[in-house]
């Protein structure tokens, strides 16, 4: 597809974050600057993907980190070390769903509110 930036910032290694696409290079309907249907479309599909690498990140998260549980609890107990790992990962799953979910898109009336804020 012409003329769309399909460059989005992957977020710890999964997925792409819809509303982060370089919107510059996308060609836009002649009535009021809005996204055409197609345009729309690529990024209903980009926030597609978004919510299906999201659910990959989850059973990776949950699948690895209960193998390090049975790891943990099969070599004898003791301190409960994959608290670490199921920590630190967990604030990243954290960010991807708030990136997925949490977080709405940038709309012109931000950018134009922003635009009068600024001197």
């Amino acid at each position: 597809m012409r003329g769309v930036g399909t460059r989005a910032r992957p977020l710890l290694g999964v997925g792409m974050v819809p509303w982060e696409v370089d919107m510059t290079n996308i060609e836009t309907s002649e009535s009021a600057g809005t996204p055409t249907s197609d345009e729309r479309r690529e990024l209903a599909r980009k926030r597609l993907q978004a919510k299906r690498d999201l659910k990959t990140h989850a059973v990776a998260y949950v699948v690895v980190n209960t193998f390090l549980v049975i790891v943990w609890a099969l070599s004898g107990g003791g301190f409960f070390w994959p608290v670490w790992v199921i920590a630190g990962w967990g604030i990243g799953l954290v960010m991807n769903v708030w990136e997925v979910y949490g977080r709405k898109p940038i709309t012109e009336a931000d950018v134009d509110d922003e635009l009068r804020r600024s001197p």
